[in-house]
């Protein structure tokens, strides 16, 4: 059979479940007005979609890859998005990365949910990042748009795993006033993900900000703090 994004489609299909489509969409907040509005889901499981990613990855064209990533359905677009991930990490040339960079880039607004950005921003961004100009991340944060800044923050998780937090606690300071609990979550998170390599970096960060953080953000951020500490910066008493 073809390697094409209709025999993926196919196999995904295999995979569908109702039940788990109908959970998928409240989920998501695919009703009116949720960060979702106007997704279609049809119930695979991440697992599933994984395994198909790596059936697939070697073989099927991009071109094919980037129908897949624009399909109007979800578990569609994160499948092409592992796709890429493989690809990119296994790319030999910088040719080849940039190819998948460019694709990336050029659909991101088919990078449009949570799930989505955390799966391929780090994978593919972060490490083509890593060595070269940071300026697209101070772009993507300044877009105005959700997913794009999402985009931003989660590149850097590969620079924060690499020991390099200086972007990181740029965008975070950047974000301290967005609107979303899904960038306040973001936030936190990567500041947390600071936290476990370099306590000294976040604390002196938190210490600097945490008064004007919202509460969403500052709670993701201290989670693995002591509980003592813990509530000191909830309290405000530091």
């Amino acid at each position: 059979m073809t390697n094409d994004q209709k025999t993926i489609k196919s196999e995904l299909n295999k995979y569908a479940d109702s039940e788990k489509a109908g959970f998928l969409l409240r989920y998501f907040k695919v009703f009116p007005g949720g960060y979702g509005e106007g997704d279609l889901f049809i119930g695979v499981k991440v697992p599933y979609q994984r395994i198909i990613a790596r059936k697939y990855y070697l073989e099927i064209p991009l071109q094919e890859v980037e129908r897949l990533l624009q399909d109007p359905v979800h578990e569609c677009r994160l499948t092409a998005l592992f796709i890429l991930s493989l690809r990119f990490e296994k790319s030999r040339t910088e040719e080849d990365k940039k190819e998948i960079v460019d694709l990336y880039l050029w659909n991101l607004s088919y990078v449009n949910n949570w799930d989505l950005v955390d799966s391929s921003a780090e994978k593919i961004l972060g490490p083509y990042l890593m060595d070269n100009k940071k300026d697209l991340l101070y772009e993507l944060a300044e877009s105005g748009d959700l997913w794009k800044q999402r985009t931003a923050m989660m590149t850097t998780f590969h620079f924060i795993k690499n020991g390099r937090f200086t972007e990181t606690l740029d965008l975070a300071e950047g974000f301290l006033q967005h609107k979303h609990d899904l960038m306040h979550k973001a936030v936190g998170w990567m500041l947390r993900e600071i936290g476990k390599r370099d306590f000294s970096v976040e604390y002196e960060f938190l210490q600097k900000h945490y008064r004007k953080m919202p509460r969403t953000m500052l709670r993701y951020a201290i989670e693995k703090f002591e509980p003592q500490l813990r509530e000191k910066f909830l309290k405000g008493l530091l």
